[in-house]
């Protein structure tokens, strides 16, 4: 199949919607007028990828309903859909689907402003964690697999290095000692494992945790050691 191929049958579509359409105008693949409204242009493409979006924007410039043209069947539509709507819908591009052999066009997605919605949960929790956590304990673009230091996390080893230094301790007497009115929660919890309930409201390290603590207590004192 050539870019070509899409063409004439998306040419047929917008004649019939009452537009004059003409190929190859200034290096635009389809150019469309209809009355006094701005033009409507459409790149012709076999497939989507950057490359085809870094040129398809430079079109904004020339109108603002801008279109790409796709084969019905390309693949990275099948696979992520979701995800390449959204994007155009950001960039403020349509798509058109076009089956040259049916001699079928359909309009997926029509170039509009993008508005996002704020979602002020999601913000606000984001603002949460930043404020909360202690320092900057983390490289940005650390992979996840490698472990991101959460403010969650911080307290969760704060309760676990108080355990390692004193035992067994009540769960309301380790919340005063670290100003921490979440420590029940997390040692209920238990996210990590690192902890045990050896009777009512008392907790230890688990031999996990105390693994864990280990670890983490040498690698501080490797990171001071080297500054």
């Amino acid at each position: 199949m050539k870019e070509s191929d899409l063409y004439l049958p998306l040419k047929r579509f917008l004649e019939g919607q009452g537009y004059e359409v003409k190929g190859e105008v200034m290096d635009c693949d389809v150019m469309a007028v209809r009355g006094d409204e701005e033009p409507l242009l459409v790149e012709l493409k076999l497939s989507l990828n950057l490359s085809v979006l870094l040129q398809v924007v430079e079109r904004l410039s020339l109108s603002s309903k801008v279109y790409i043209g796709v084969p019905r069947d390309v693949t990275v539509l099948k696979k992520k859909r979701k995800q390449i709507l959204k994007l155009l819908r950001m960039l403020g591009l349509g798509l058109v689907r076009i089956d040259h052999e049916k001699d079928q066009v359909e309009i997926v997605l029509d170039p509009i402003e993008y508005k996002p919605r704020l979602a002020k949960r999601k913000r606000d929790r984001l603002l949460g964690e930043f404020a909360h956590r202690v320092g900057d304990p983390n490289l940005g673009g650390t992979a996840m697999k490698q472990g991101i230091m959460t403010f969650y996390r911080q307290q969760a080893l704060s309760i676990a290095e108080y355990l390692h230094e004193n035992g067994a301790t009540k769960a309301s007497d380790i919340s005063k000692a670290l100003n921490d009115p979440k420590v029940r929660a997390i040692l209920y919890n238990n996210v990590y494992g690192w902890f045990e309930n050896v009777s009512r409201g008392v907790y230890e390290l688990s031999p996990k945790g105390n693994e864990h603590i280990v670890d983490w207590l040498n690698t501080q004192k490797d990171a001071e050691s080297n500054q």
